[in-house]
């Protein structure tokens, strides 16, 4: 029998429940994560030109980046409205935001993909990490390029290929195994999606942008130990929190010592798990 196809409308909102059902650990783990990852924030402002008195839209903001990275660079003058399609990911960006004072952020509840927002005239946008979860990139990419000015900049970062990014990968196949999962298949919504550099080359060019730029950047992640890995894991990924759920507690176990076991690959001479990730970095000009 053939399997059905699921539907976009049907895609997001799984998304947004596990977005929203994940909000608390990335809330715990945001500090790691963004000590390691602030570099790449950065560059991408720096590639989308975004400076003092800029209009900037970030997409799938999640806990505030690069919306915050970018507020800080537009000010004064300039100022960032901060997308994503989780409402629990955007209350903590806002905490963020209050947090560190910034005030010319203004956050929205936004399907990344639609893009339902009245403005067409942002100096820049900026998507880290994003674009790879949307159904229709494609066509997100055409919508980014229409809410740009004329010469307005457009910079994103997707991740590359499994083998580059043992962030995602460790203990992937391990748990495939012991749940009895298929491999994923090649269009499957996903964090590695957009590792082949074509699909977003591809995607600009047909958008009618122009001065297209890729660039590699390393992100080491790092971790206390191999248990704090599996722990930050289950944490962060509700799909796989909900997989280890279903199980029998003999094989919620084997999962998560597979897991750990996996990590301790990772490990360096400090103790610490370091993972070396390369993600890439699409830049261009409407």
């Amino acid at each position: 029998m053939a399997e059905t196809a699921v539907s976009p409308e049907r895609l997001k909102e799984e998304q947004r429940r596990d977005w929203d059902a994940a909000a608390a650990g990335w809330k715990k783990w945001w500090p790691i994560f963004e000590q390691c990852a602030s570099h790449v924030s950065e560059r991408l402002v720096d590639l989308a030109g975004v400076r003092s008195g800029a209009r900037v839209l970030d997409i799938a903001t999640g806990n505030g980046e690069p919306a915050l990275t970018a507020a800080r660079r537009a000010a004064p003058g300039g100022s960032v409205v901060a997308t994503d399609q989780s409402p629990g990911m955007l209350a903590i960006a806002r905490e963020r935001a209050a947090a560190a004072g910034v005030a010319n952020v203004e956050f929205r509840q936004v399907d990344g993909e639609s893009l339902d927002i009245p403005e067409r005239d942002f100096d820049a946008i900026v998507c880290r990490w994003g674009l790879m979860f949307m159904p229709d990139f494609a066509g997100a990419v055409r919508g980014i390029h229409a809410r740009l000015k004329p010469g307005g900049k457009f910079a994103t970062a997707v991740w590359a290929a499994a083998d580059r990014v043992p962030m995602i990968a460790i203990g992937a196949e391990a748990v495939r195994k012991l749940a009895a999962l298929p491999p994923p298949a090649p269009d499957a919504l996903g964090p590695l999606r957009l590792a082949d550099e074509s699909m977003m080359r591809g995607a600009l060019a047909a958008a009618g942008f122009r001065e297209l730029a890729v660039e590699r950047l390393n992100v080491e992640f790092v971790f206390d130990s191999p248990e704090d890995f599996t722990r930050m894991r289950v944490d962060v990924s509700a799909p796989f929190r909900a997989l280890i759920e279903r199980e029998s507690a003999e094989r919620r176990a084997q999962i998560i010592a597979a897991v750990t076991e996996s990590a301790r690959a990772y490990v360096a001479a400090d103790g610490k798990v370091r993972t070396r990730n390369e993600t890439i970095c699409f830049s261009a000009v409407r």
